[in-house]
């Protein structure tokens, strides 16, 4: 994956999140780099959180350049969905 990807999606985490540790682990493995948002820190990216996911503020949940969203997605759905946007 080249650094386009960084285009294709943002990942809403905080800080304490176990699961957004690990994904974003993941796809620094994967040599996939994320525009990350703390929701902490930004009110605007946890309505935008709260919208894609019933009222919760479910982290980590990326929204693509599409406008689809996943919540907590495993690495195999990452890359599934950055291949049907290249």
């Amino acid at each position: 994956m080249t650094n386009s990807a960084t285009e294709q999606f943002t990942m809403y985490t905080t800080p304490w999140c176990g699961y957004c540790k690990r994904l974003k682990s993941q796809l620094s493995r994967e040599g996939i780099t994320i525009h990350e948002v703390n929701i902490e820190e930004h009110p605007e990216a946890a309505e935008t959180v709260m919208r894609v996911n019933g009222g919760n503020q479910t982290v980590p949940t990326l929204v693509f350049s599409d406008g689809a969203a996943m919540t907590n997605p495993s690495l195999a759905q990452v890359r599934q969905k950055l291949a049907e946007l290249s």
